[in-house]
């Protein structure tokens, strides 16, 4: 391909992206200035004594995405969307939902005008769109595995520290800031706001309740629920803990276990799934014009998108096959 199809290709391609970024940055200052008018004007009222506190502390706690602009109140209206706040505090990525929704459309465009000025195929613009759109939430969902992976195997640990706090005398809500100060980082990041939220006046129960909502995770739920069901009709909450450490342990020692059990599934997944391509690439190679067909002609390109959709559907196939819940 001559260079006069790259160059203006790839200066398109910059342009979208530095146009992405600006309008990524300009969502976070204009989110960072409405959060700091909002601070401002809840605080207001509790400083100057005129507060009921009951509604205020539930004011002072309550999240941006109640007072988004124009972008906020659509992202709530799309299905499928509300929730996108949620994944993205669980991922550790610090932006709003309307930023992300930038970064999603500007990177599926820019790398769809980067293709459809080098090829000039609407076909593959349109797969061009769909995979980099794709990117952002990819991105995301790895960090928020691989935060929850760490989240699980340090909690143990801090339900062992917690514990010992309560048998040396403290009180549980005293142990969950003895988790936030010394306890594993993940695990103590999501203590130290319980512990903040009930200090600030949230009831315990609704804090450990946010705890478990913004983890999602088994393990969590079966903590809270312990906790709050001992603080209703009393008990050793410190054996009560040591057990379920041990069982949170077990079920992390068997979750290894299926995973070896099943690498044999999972290597052939992708077995199958890098085979097509690599067959592909080789032949293409080997002979260019006999492959181009399926990426120039209709029914070629209609028979792509079908391989393509049952490769995604092979592939999600297997994967509920070796993935075991339990």
């Amino acid at each position: 391909m001559s260079d006069p199809i790259w160059i203006p290709a790839i200066l398109v391609f910059l342009a979208a992206v530095f146009t992405t970024v600006a309008a990524a940055l300009v969502s976070e200052v204009t989110r960072d200035w409405w959060r700091r008018r909002e601070v401002a004007r809840r605080v207001k009222p509790v400083l100057s004594g005129q507060a009921r506190r009951t509604r205020d502390v539930h004011d002072l706690i309550r999240t941006e995405e109640e007072v988004g602009g124009l972008l906020g109140l659509a992202t709530k209206l799309v299905p499928g969307l509300q929730g996108l706040a949620g994944f993205l505090e669980q991922s550790r990525l610090d932006l709003s939902p309307q930023t992300f929704l930038i970064l999603t459309l500007g990177s599926g465009l820019g790398l769809g005008i980067f293709v459809l000025a080098l090829t000039g195929s609407l076909f593959w613009f349109a797969v061009a769109v769909a995979f980099g759109a794709a990117q952002p939430y990819l991105y995301a969902s790895h960090r928020r595995k691989k935060r929850f992976r760490q989240f699980e195997e340090e909690f143990p640990e801090s339900i062992d520290l917690l514990t010992r706090a309560i048998r040396a005398g403290h009180p549980l809500t005293s142990g969950m800031g003895m988790v936030a100060d010394e306890g594993p980082p993940e695990v103590a990041a999501e203590f130290r706001r319980a512990f903040e939220e009930q200090r600030f006046g949230i009831p315990f129960e609704e804090a450990l309740l946010g705890m478990v909502d913004r983890t999602d995770m088994v393990d969590v739920r079966i903590f809270a629920i312990a906790v709050l069901v001992q603080r209703e009709v009393g008990g050793n909450l410190a054996e009560i803990l040591d057990n379920l450490a041990h069982t949170i342990r077990r079920r992390f020692y068997l979750r290894r276990q299926l995973r070896i059990y099943t690498a044999q599934g999972r290597m052939t997944g992708f077995a199958l799934a890098a085979l097509p391509v690599v067959v592909g690439l080789v032949i293409f190679i080997i002979n260019p014009e006999y492959v181009s067909l399926l990426f120039t002609h209709f029914v070629g390109q209609i028979l792509v998108v079908v391989a393509l959709v049952l490769q995604v559907l092979g592939a999600l196939w297997i994967k509920k096959i070796i993935n075991i819940d339990f």
